[in-house]
């Protein structure tokens, strides 16, 4: 491993243009309630329409807000609804909890999932994404960084305080996307984080989709140097003990060089491990995440 990775060289393995484009528009729907908050329905127009949720707490802001990130676990049926309806591995959703802290959310769909299922499979997608050049990942990405361009831009939102959160794979999307935007203010990321070249080395690679296959990315750095550029930006790591996608010969190496990143700022830095769960969020995951949004995100 080299170690020249950087925030420029990521996004050109990603298949993104060297700066992010300017916040996209989107046609959103009438507030419908939701307990004492206001849900929107949203579609960004494209070639490919991407729905989404977006929940905003009760009052007139500014308001810090998060940019939710869905999981995958093959349910392919569950996107951005997740944010409302939560799913197995979740100690509940997220969407309603984090409004009433008084911070907004965001979710989309991301291809092939929730109502974008006809945009698959995942297999294909990902293969004919490499053929021209930019892997399901990069294409996922540039989705959310266009969700976070028309977040930032919205007048009752504080575009100085978005996190981005996820677990699974929404906790890749979370942290990759805050590698890549310096706009994002704080990331929390639950029970991903490994580094890749040890997960080859015994096979359990094959367990992740393939989505998440970045070509060119191991000679040049691994998941902990993506999950370092968040530094100095506070970040929250959760993980289980038991998980077999992040077993502790993957999951050490990439802790210790994130730890090493945050040298300078170290109360900004969160790991959690439970000692006996798998690929699950536990009680006190729930509780350090949204503490940690909290902490980093009301005024």
């Amino acid at each position: 491993m080299s170690g020249r990775l950087d925030r420029a060289v990521l996004r050109a393995l990603l298949g993104l243009p060297a700066a992010p484009p300017a916040a996209a528009p989107a046609r959103i729907g009438p507030a419908e309630p939701l307990g004492r908050h206001a849900l929107h329905r949203l579609t960004f127009p494209g070639e490919a329409p991407i729905p989404g949720l977006y929940l905003r707490p009760a009052g007139p802001g500014p308001f810090p807000a998060v940019l939710y990130c869905h999981a995958h676990g093959n349910r392919y049926e569950t996107g951005a609804e997740e944010l409302l309806a939560g799913r197995p591995a979740l100690r509940g959703p997220y969407g309603p909890a984090l409004a009433d802290l008084g911070i907004a959310s965001l979710a989309i769909d991301l291809a092939p999932f929730g109502a974008r299922q006809g945009e698959g499979p995942e297999a294909a997608l990902a293969k004919a994404g490499l053929w021209r050049g930019q892997p399901l990942m990069g294409a996922m990405l540039a989705d959310l960084g266009r969700a976070l361009g028309w977040l930032g831009a919205r007048p009752e939102i504080d575009a100085g305080r978005i996190a981005t959160l996820g677990l699974s794979m929404g906790g890749t999307h979370a942290y990759w996307l805050a590698a890549l935007e310096p706009r994002v203010a704080a990331c929390a990321q639950l029970c991903v984080l490994a580094d890749i070249e040890p997960l080859i080395a015994t096979g359990a690679h094959d367990l992740h989709g393939p989505y998440m296959t970045v070509p060119g990315l191991l000679p040049r750095g691994d998941m902990g140097d993506v999950a370092a550029l968040v530094a100095p930006r506070p970040q929250l790591v959760a993980l289980g003990a038991a998980d077999p996608l992040t077993p502790p010969a993957a999951r050490d190496p990439a802790l210790a060089r994130l730890r090493r990143a945050y040298a300078a700022a170290p109360a900004a830095l969160e790991i959690h491990l439970s000692d006996t769960t798998g690929h699950v969020e536990t009680p006190a995951m729930r509780a350090a995440s949204l503490a940690f949004l909290a902490r980093h995100l009301r005024p």
